[in-house]
């Protein structure tokens, strides 16, 4: 598949797809006419940076995780890192959650000032 087709299939800019290629987070093979061709698996691929960049993960980070991923096995330290990872996710999520509730009383509480509409 061609950069701009994955560019639609996965949601992302093709600047995207380049940067992700200079990080070593995704590969190509060229054509005879310089163009990048991506395997059919890149999509999902991309679509999983994308996941791990809005979780907060850097690209280095993701660079770091993608053998898991390729193999499907883990050493005990990559396990150590993905647990620290997650870990951190479940400490976001309950910030996030409380920021939730803050605003939910705050629409309430709005909401019973105002009266019926």
């Amino acid at each position: 598949m061609r950069i701009g087709e994955l560019a639609r299939e996965a949601g992302v800019s093709v600047r995207a797809l380049r940067y992700y290629e200079e990080q070593g987070l995704l590969g190509s093979t060229r054509t005879s006419g310089g163009q990048r061709e991506y395997p059919e698996t890149a999509v999902e691929r991309v679509r999983f940076f994308q996941s791990m960049y809005a979780a907060g993960l850097s690209s280095r980070r993701i660079a770091d995780i993608l053998p898991c991923m390729d193999t499907g096995t883990t050493t005990a330290q990559q396990r150590d890192m993905l647990a620290a990872d997650r870990a951190e996710l479940d400490r976001r999520i309950t910030e996030l959650i409380d920021a939730r509730e803050r605003l939910d009383g705050l629409i309430a509480a709005a909401a019973d000032r105002v009266g019926p509409s």
